[in-house]
């Protein structure tokens, strides 16, 4: 019986350590997201209770062309797939590019990886305070550098190249790392095969370090695609959403619809926010397809 009590709690053990962690997940995470997939099918203002209007939110929001939820969703739509086509290659290729330099183990190797990945420590909000006062029009490091006066953040394309800069600097280092980790796995006699072969440059990244890093570059890909998509803090600081709405992202009209001034529309910011959470949930599952194909 004592042998039997003791492998019973042995079971239980794992349990224990996991319902903290699955407790928070089901109060911070899955409860809420629930609640607001109901809620994009009602019309509330967060205070009174939900009123159920069935898909309205989403007819207004496909099909109602005169309406300014309409056009909300689909400017905050646009504007933030400009944001990930335009970010997204750069978050991908600029620290394999680097990786690849950092592999060939220079001197000072650490150093620059330590530096690399130092913008990562810090909250995006300070990271983006930082760019801010570097694009500066009348006080930036680049107009006093360079003798300019560009209007950063009030004219096109500049203002996306605030945000796009600011951004690819600040999740630098944790790509990073995922593409030094990767590399130092690969075979080196496969690479040294490869070059006896006449294997040079471009050729031996294609046919040889692609293929043996396919995996955590396609997961780089794939978070960095769903972390853009999420794109908030940096367009709200720098920005404000102008020149003319240009860079209001989709969450900001989510934000500002739900809690905002004037009376909350939390019904139709939920709905949005649904849509939004789809959009890149079949992104993903695509991408995770695609991954597994390649595995085969």
């Amino acid at each position: 019986m004592a042998g039997t009590a003791t492998k019973k709690k042995q079971k239980l053990t794992p349990y224990l350590f996991l319902a903290p962690h699955l407790l928070m997940f089901l109060i911070f995470f899955l409860i809420p997201m629930f609640y607001g997939i109901y809620a994009s099918f009602t019309k509330w203002d967060l205070f009174g209770s939900p009123q159920w209007v069935g898909l309205q939110n989403y007819a207004t929001i496909f099909t109602n062309t005169g309406s300014t939820f309409y056009r909300q969703f689909w400017n905050g739509l646009k504007n933030t797939v400009i944001f990930v086509i335009i970010c997204v290659p750069f978050q991908v290729l600029l620290p394999l590019i680097i990786a690849i330099l950092l592999d060939k183990r220079p001197k000072g190797r650490n150093i620059f990886q330590g530096i690399f990945y130092m913008p990562t420590l810090f909250s995006i909000t300070s990271v983006t305070l930082t760019w801010l006062f570097i694009f500066n029009r009348s006080l930036g490091l680049f107009n006093h550098m360079f003798g300019t006066d560009i209007n950063w953040y009030g004219e096109q394309p500049w203002a996306w190249i605030t945000i796009v800069v600011t951004t690819v600097w600040w999740g630098l280092g944790g790509n990073l790392i995922i593409y030094v980790a990767a590399l130092s796995g690969i075979d080196r006699s496969v690479i040294e095969a490869a070059s006896l072969d006449g294997a040079q440059g471009l050729k031996k990244f294609w046919y040889i370090t692609v293929p043996s890093i396919k995996f955590p570059l396609m997961y780089t890909i794939i978070v960095s695609i769903v972390a853009q998509f999420n794109i908030y803090g940096q367009p709200l600081i720098m920005t404000g959403g102008g020149p003319s709405e240009s860079t209001y992202v989709l969450l900001m009209y989510i934000r500002n619809l739900a809690f905002g001034t004037g009376k909350s529309v939390a019904g139709m910011a939920s709905a949005m926010s649904t849509c939004l959470g789809l959009i890149i949930g079949v992104i993903s599952v695509v991408q995770l397809i695609m991954m597994r194909r390649q595995e085969d």
